[in-house]
């Protein structure tokens, strides 16, 4: 009888473990399934172009066979529950599926319930996010039409998907109300529960030298307890407020609620994973990848891109009774559009920081950690990239799945 892999979310980590391991993987021993309760595929780096105009729904969303493999089977259902003592997973629809090996990659999603205030009869209204497709929709309505005041983009918690996602979206911002001729209309605030801009120091840097030659003002060190709808402010457990007329948010990021059904995850519902092998830490028949897991580093496209080209390896080496290679390093690169039409890049891993240089070689083209139009036109072009090589898990010449120290680069 064949053996069977099965695989949790057709998302960016999901789609590509499938197109990895069925080239090979043998079809006559093996089967592969992959579940996800969407046949739409979303290109989740596009939202933040969406309230913008900048892309359209068109441009980021795609039917998730078409990204599959001819030869596994794709199922559109509901996850119930994971139940690795008995190697089975569960449906809503009431059927099991038993496998030999599970990959988890069932992601995360915004929970704006969890913070106070945040859901209520404003929401959607002047309480905005753009980290769903709906969420980015009702925004870009919002912009469209909105006649300035005090603009406040906040982040909630960490982790999130994409941490430079809300520095980049505020920067965009900035341009966009100065295309519009109404940049002195509008007052911008960024609110983070960081001690600076971003998380690793040098990065922080340089991002919060942007923010204020932007005029922009930042607000650290921010813990939000509740958000008042009717006074329109932001309160921090410290007894400080942030007043708003406009607030764009990122929600508290949660792994999906099957992970809590299952009894698989932490209090925010992400799963133990060893962070370089990406083997559950408790089940050795399963992995983990892209936002689904507890590792200590970004929740983003790049990740999942580089802990997939591991995990393809470990998973053969699994079923072949050999040692994992605890490879994967953190490995982590995201363009920062910083407006004016130009971008950062910054590349770095779990010991790295950021670092200026070339990338993806010596001479460039593209440059770390500095602002530049070639970068912004890599972060473009890098829709095309995803759609045609990334999803496909076809090579990438010149990008290492591991981190170059900063002399190689």
């Amino acid at each position: 009888m064949n053996k069977h892999l099965l695989i949790l979310g057709a998302g960016t980590a999901g789609t590509m473990m499938a197109n990895h391991l069925r080239k090979r993987l043998s079809k006559s021993e093996w089967r592969i399934t992959i579940v996800d309760r969407s046949e739409k595929h979303l290109y989740q780096p596009g939202l933040l172009f969406l309230p913008f105009g900048i892309y359209e729904e068109s441009d980021i969303i795609r039917p998730t066979r078409d990204f599959l493999p001819d030869n596994v089977e794709f199922i559109q259902a509901e996850i119930d529950a994971i139940t690795p003592d008995t190697h089975s997973v569960t449906l809503k629809e009431g059927s099991t599926l038993t496998y030999d090996v599970l990959i988890i990659a069932t992601g995360c999603h915004t929970a704006p319930e969890e913070t106070q205030g945040m859901l209520g009869p404003k929401w959607r209204d002047n309480i905005h996010d753009f980290y769903t497709l709906d969420g980015a929709r009702a925004l870009r309505d919002k912009l469209a039409n909105w006649p300035g005041g005090k603009l406040v983009m906040h982040v909630n918690e960490m982790p999130i998907k994409c941490p430079v996602a809300p520095l980049e979206f505020i920067f965009l911002a900035d341009d966009f109300l100065r295309e519009k001729n109404m940049r002195d209309k509008v007052s911008i605030t960024y609110v983070t529960p960081l001690s600076g801009a971003f998380t690793k120091p040098k990065a922080a840097k340089k991002l919060g030298h942007l923010l204020t030659d932007k005029g922009i003002e930042l607000v650290t060190e921010f813990a939000v307890e509740h958000v008042d709808q009717e006074q329109n402010r932001l309160v921090c457990y410290d007894g400080r407020e942030v007043p708003y007329d406009l607030l764009v948010t990122i929600p508290t990021n949660m792994g999906d609620a099957v992970i809590q059904r299952s009894g698989l995850g932490d209090d925010l519902n992400f799963i133990p994973t060893h962070k370089n092998t990406l083997q559950s830490l408790k089940y050795p028949d399963v992995f983990v990848l892209g936002d689904a897991t507890n590792v200590p580093t970004s929740k983003a496209g790049s990740v999942a891109h580089f802990e997939s080209e591991t995990l393809a390896d470990n998973v053969l080496l699994h079923i072949e009774g050999k040692p994992l290679k605890a490879e994967f390093d953190g490995h982590a690169n995201c363009f920062i559009e910083s407006g004016d039409g130009k971008a950062l890049l910054i590349d770095f891993n779990y010991e790295i920081e950021p670092h200026e240089g070339g990338f993806p070689f010596s001479f460039g083209p593209m440059s770390l950690l500095d602002e530049s139009r070639i970068n912004h036109w890599g972060k473009l072009a890098f829709r095309h990239i995803y759609w045609n090589i990334l999803l496909k898990a076809l090579p990438m010449p010149g990008i290492s799945r591991q981190k170059k120290m900063p002399a190689e680069v």
